[in-house]
């Protein structure tokens, strides 16, 4: 089979059923291990697929958002291992700033006993701030629905007044070139000026984030750390970076 046909099958294959295997494809295809890596790996080049552990994602559109009940429901194991860790960097006295989003909402309980001031975007996360009894500054702006995130200029102008030792931001993709973005300008907007205004600022995004690229920029990829649960499941050219750490809680 030459390449370009067996390109083509796998390229049908992840449109029909989302994920691919490489063991499944050396059957199918009747080729190589290895053959089959150097195919996802320049199919995943072109922008084609994303290379996942053992196979290959069909990419999302770039404005492609789930919903909170839907993230709430998922890698919900990834997200509390790394607000486990996350949590870690948080010490009494601090000042931060927590992102709205179903992983730094997993942060939350981590944070009770903590004599600390959190300043969020996220509804639901300033609801469950009040009910662990943290102390809560919740920026005023509009509520996106799909989100449950403060967004629009006056959030920005307002969260540009504070300063904070720690920002925790989520994500909906971290890509090598492209580095951490989400599908909405105003969130990202959001994120930028809060990483700005923090002596320190960390990314957390579970493996199914990474190789993906969304709409617009939160920041590029060496310009923060970023947080994530399993090294095993994302491709080395993110590993070797050493402001990736993998959580091990």
């Amino acid at each position: 089979m030459l390449t370009e046909e067996r390109k083509q099958r796998i390229l049908t294959d992840i449109e029909h059923n989302g994920t691919v295997h490489i063991r499944d494809l050396t059957v199918q295809l009747a080729a190589s291990e290895s053959t089959i890596r150097r195919d996802l790996g320049e199919l995943a080049k072109e922008g084609l697929l994303r290379r996942v552990h053992g196979g290959a994602q069909k990419i999302s559109s770039l404005r492609d958002e789930p919903g909170v009940q839907e993230k709430a429901t998922a890698h919900t194991t990834a997200k509390a291992s790394i607000a486990r860790c996350a949590a870690e960097m948080v010490q009494n006295g601090d000042l931060i700033f927590l992102d709205a989003g179903t992983t730094t909402a997993q942060m939350v309980p981590l944070l009770q006993g903590k004599d600390v001031t959190v300043v969020t975007t996220g509804v639901d996360n300033a609801s469950l701030l009040a009910d662990y009894g943290v102390k809560t500054i919740m920026l005023g702006g509009t509520i996106k629905p799909l989100t449950k995130a403060i967004i629009g200029a006056a959030a920005t102008q307002q969260l540009a007044q504070y300063r904070f030792n720690s920002a925790f931001i989520g994500a909906n993709s971290v890509h090598i070139d492209y580095g951490c973005t989400t599908p909405d300008p105003e969130e990202a907007a959001t994120k930028r000026v809060a990483i700005g205004q923090s002596a320190a600022s960390f990314i957390l995004a579970d493996a199914s984030k990474f190789g993906n690229v969304s709409f617009a920029q939160i920041a590029p990829l060496a310009s923060t750390t970023i947080i994530t649960d399993d090294f095993a499941a994302i491709d080395s050219e993110f590993t070797k970076l050493d402001n990736i750490k993998e959580a091990t809680f």
